[in-house]
Order: C-alpha cells, then sequence, then structure tokens
C-alpha cells in the first residue's frame, strides 16, 4: 500500500536537521519500498506491506529517534485518504497559483473533542477560515499563515492533539507523487 508520511518540526530554524537522502535511506532501510521525499519539511511518500498504522508510525518514530537523537512526531495517510482530503475540502476549489500557500490542511494524530472544536472557532478572525473535519483541520490564510495566531503548535495545543501542516500546494505535490 501506498503512504504519505509528515513529519512534525523538522529542518525549521535549523532545528531538528535531517537530510532528504539519509531520511530516504532511513525509511529504506526499514524496508520500505518506493520512498520518495518531497521538499525539506519532511514529506516521506512509501509503500509498506503493513496496513497496520500505528506499527508503522513508531516503527518511523523508532527509527529517527535512534538515528539522530530526537523525536519527530509522524503522521501517515494513504493515497486515497490524500484524495479524500483534497475532494472533500469545506473552502471549496483551490487555485492553486493564486492560493496555493494561503489554504492549509493540518493532519491531527486523532479526532479531536468537539468541545476543543467548538471552543477553538472563538480565535477564528475574518478573514480567516477555519474547519476541523475527522483528523484533519482546514485553514484558510489570506494574510499568510506567518500572520495568522493558527499556528500548528496553537492548534495542537487548543485541540489537544498532534499536528503537523502543510500548504494545499504540497498536499497536491504529495497526492501526485503517491499515484
Amino acid at each position: 500500500m501506498k503512504y504519505i508520511s509528515v513529519l512534525r518540526g523538522i529542518n525549521v530554524s535549523g532545528q531538528k536537521k535531517i537530510k532528504m537522502a539519509d531520511l530516504k535511506s532511513l525509511y529504506q532501510s526499514l524496508g520500505f519500498q518506493n520512498v520518495a521525499t518531497y521538499i525539506q519539511s519532511g514529506n516521506v511518500i512509501f509503500s509498506a506491506d503493513s496496513e497496520d498504522r500505528t506499527k508503522l508510525k513508531t516503527r518511523i518514530e523508532k527509527a529517527i529517534e535512534e538515528k539522530y537523537g530526537f523525536h519527530v512526531p509522524t503522521e501517515i495517510r494513504s493515497h486515497h485518504e490524500i484524495s479524500d482530503i483534497i475532494n472533500n475540502n469545506p473552502l471549496g476549489p483551490v487555485d492553486p497559483q493564486k492560493d496555493g500557500t494561503k489554504v492549509l490542511v493540518t493532519f491531527l494524530s486523532s479526532p479531536p473533542a468537539q468541545d476543543r472544536v467548538s471552543d477553538l472557532q472563538q480565535y477564528v478572525t475574518e478573514p480567516e477560515q477555519l474547519f476541523v473535519m475527522g483528523k484533519e483541520a482546514y485553514l484558510y490564510c489570506p494574510n499568510g499563515y506567518g500572520k495568522s495566531r493558527l499556528s500548528n503548535t496553537f492548534l495542537e495545543k487548543k485541540l489537544g492533539v498532534g499536528a503537523t501542516t502543510r500548504n494545499w500546494t504540497s498536499v497536491l505535490k504529495l497526492h501526485e507523487l503517491s499515484l
């Protein structure tokens, strides 16, 4: 089965540095096939015989920690799930040329409690938009994600679950690479 793993917080501001060639080799050493990486933020496409995501996630996180000495939270989605994320975008059709970096998907470790989702809405200020659907949050930040208070860390804290965020351009590319 084809998977996409998104790693949280590597190669950001010089922290938790991992070269993509080394990350690719690490995945291959775990027995994964068809391994490819996309940009430096920790996006890995791979094939694995196992369909147990918990085991895959644990193996990847453990291997990274053993090799690099730090923990890197990892979220895994299948190609089909990425297709669903794209097709079910509550923000509607997105023009990648215009809004590819203004629309973001936050991959959550588990669906957050509904009361936390409801409480989070008070922090969304127009023209920004936020929708939480299952294990994903969709954000629209027309003034730029860097200017939004809805950062990855903020969402993790308010929703009480692990998270890592990718812009729409990256989500589309990961989908394409996982075909």
